[in-house]
């Protein structure tokens, strides 16, 4: 998978989902319907897991030769998780755990979901190629530069540390339906929902992609996958956590070193459909069978190999709730 052709991709996926569907065949939280004579799966959530997720759709897609069609649309996790709990899919891609609140809407709804770690991704800190001063931070510098308490108040870079220069500060970052902004917002200010609200945000990680690399002043964040797809036109930031600053790499996730901003990425799956679903259990058990070869492929983090063959084996146990990879599958 070409990550440039993914970028396209997302351009064009509200047309993918606007084509209709029609014809519940099973009765189910979550209507399974046929267009064209295929089976329909319809997967939405976030825009860093959406490369993964792309990338096994068109896999599984040429395996099956077209007999099933998946449709892959990019809301953010919070915005996925809505369509999700209100049974109007059959997997969300999320890039955190699912909230308290999230959990009681799908209960409402008997909505029953199997949480499937996938990968893993080093959050990155990205700024212009151009800069030559912010080659690493600490994590309270970026607390200072994305607090609340920041709006509208430190709005230059020397007002974050003093040997920065006089310029502009721009920044870019994840709408507050994302989960990489919940994640972000908890590891780095403290407390969810809490970032200042005077930056330039979407949940299309390109958009901020360019915005970061047309402004030497500027800075965003975002999955790893989008400054691998990148890296020729945006620099990466190490992030000192308190052991001194380190890079994103699947080495420093694997290790441990890249704290706090390396973490799970998931998979949530409508445990009834995937029960009476045919091609909906298969398409989960291909996208975790294939996931160290995609994962890797996209620009994020395998999983240890132990760990894909606990996924597939609590999915085909049906265990739904909450799952911890540092407690164990």
């Amino acid at each position: 998978m070409v990550i440039k052709e993914m970028q396209l991709k997302l351009n064009r996926f509200r047309l993918m989902t606007a084509i209709a569907t029609v014809a519940a065949t099973i009765t189910l939280a979550v209507p399974v319907v046929k267009s064209q004579n295929r089976t329909v799966i319809k997967i939405d959530g976030s825009s860093t897991v959406y490369p993964i997720t792309e990338a096994v759709a068109e896999e599984f897609q040429k395996e099956t030769r077209g007999q099933t069609r998946v449709t892959v649309g990019i809301s953010g996790t919070g915005g996925g998780f809505k369509k999700f709990c209100a049974g109007e899919t059959h997997i969300s891609d999320a890039s955190r755990p699912i909230k308290k609140s999230e959990q009681e809407k799908c209960a409402g709804n008997n909505i029953k979901y199997i949480e499937l770690p996938v990968a893993y991704d080093a959050l990155t800190v990205v700024v212009n190629k151009d800069n030559d001063w912010a080659n690493s931070m600490k994590v309270d510098d970026l607390k200072k530069m994305w607090d609340s308490s920041a709006t509208r108040k430190i709005k230059k870079w020397n007002q974050v540390k003093s040997n920065w220069p006089d310029r502009r500060l721009k920044l870019y970052g994840p709408g507050s339906d994302s989960g990489t902004f919940d994640y972000f917002n908890e590891v780095i200010i403290g407390k969810e929902g809490s970032s200042r609200s005077d930056y330039t945000a979407s949940e299309d990680d390109n958009v901020l992609v360019q915005g970061v690399a047309e402004d030497k002043g500027a800075i965003g964040y975002f999955g790893y996958a989008y400054y691998e797809a990148n890296k020729s036109r945006l620099k990466a930031v190490a992030i000192d956590g308190g052991d001194g600053p380190v890079l994103p790499s699947a080495d420093t996730v694997n290790n441990g070193s890249y704290s706090p901003l390396s973490r799970p990425i998931y998979i949530y799956v409508n445990a009834e459909a995937a029960e009476k679903v045919p091609e909906l259990k298969q398409f989960v058990e291909f996208y975790i069978d294939n996931a160290p070869e995609l994962v890797a492929e996209v620009g994020y983090v395998p999983l240890p190999d132990e760990d894909y063959d606990n996924v597939l084996g609590r999915f085909e146990k049906g265990e739904t709730g909450r799952v911890s990879l540092r407690d164990g599958l």
